[in-house]
């Protein structure tokens, strides 16, 4: 089983292995620089080469680069526009430097250009990415506010039959869960996959961001909570870890870690309802 946490790069990138390690995870997520800034990674070649191997020494993996808060694929402003092309190659070309093989994104909002329109906008800008060889761009879903795209799984699965890079996806358990997908029971579970597997194509989930929702089915607000604790809940959250779909998908957790409860306990409890 993988499960692991978004860790802080602070101090370098190869110490969010050591985090990791600490939390009890076996894979993870990072931001190479500020998600809420345009700027580009910020790693040298030394603590590039200290991630790869240690990362490899110590079997943590797959790891997850998290793109800028800031992109906007969906846009229909140019100068957004390239500034999310850019920032999404600079986040790829790093992930081929680290040895990720996962960049993490949101399709953005497409600011009343209309649905179609702002989908259309995210395959053009993803297929003007050179994307290196052995890195794949997860499309990420959505909890769906405002103009967002990708809280439809259809959405998803547009993006992936249109664009010319060999895509795949993240689901957000939480973002699903608000976009109205209710995960809350086993049936739900069951339905939620079931839809996504006719919308995408469950072979095309190649990561889980595992969070429990601090508010209630199809709301469209997007505030994770600790795994069990929130609203979708144990018996939802149980019946999600245990599912076929995601038996061999890496889960990351993005649970908050500022109290009691932080990664380390969110990661033992993914463990213990996987056993259950």
């Amino acid at each position: 089983m993988r499960v692991g946490a978004h860790e802080s790069i602070a101090g370098g990138v190869s110490n969010a292995v050591d985090r990791q390690l600490e939390d009890g995870g076996n894979c993870g997520q990072i931001f190479t620089h500020s998600p809420q800034v345009w700027q580009d990674p910020n790693i040298d070649g030394d603590d590039a080469a200290a991630f790869r191997e240690s990362s490899s020494e110590h079997d943590v993996g797959p790891w997850v680069i998290h793109s800028s808060y800031l992109v906007n694929l969906c846009t229909p402003k140019d100068g957004l526009r390239e500034k999310s092309i850019d920032s999404m190659q600079e986040e790829v070309d790093a992930a081929a430097e680290l040895d990720v093989p996962y960049v993490n994104v949101h399709l953005g909002a497409h600011t009343g250009a209309g649905e179609e329109q702002g989908l259309d906008n995210a395959v053009s800008a993803l297929d003007e990415l050179d994307v290196p060889d052995g890195v794949t761009v997860l499309v990420e879903s959505d909890a769906g506010s405002g103009t967002k795209m990708g809280d439809e799984f259809a959405h998803l699965g547009y993006v992936l039959d249109e664009s010319a890079q060999d895509l795949e996806i993240c689901l957000d358990t939480a973002h699903a869960f608000a976009a109205g997908y209710d995960l809350s029971t086993p049936e739900g579970v069951d339905e939620t996959f079931e839809e996504l597997d006719s919308e995408v194509g469950l072979e095309n989930l190649a990561c889980v961001h595992l969070n429990d929702s601090k508010h209630e089915c199809g709301t469209n607000k997007d505030e994770h909570d600790h795994i069990g604790e929130g609203l979708i809940g144990e018996d939802g959250m149980r019946a999600f870890v245990n599912h076929d779909a995601v038996a061999d998908v890496p889960l990351v957790l993005e649970t908050p870690n500022g109290d009691d409860k932080g990664f380390a306990w969110n990661i033992q409890r993914v463990r213990e309802l996987r056993e259950e």
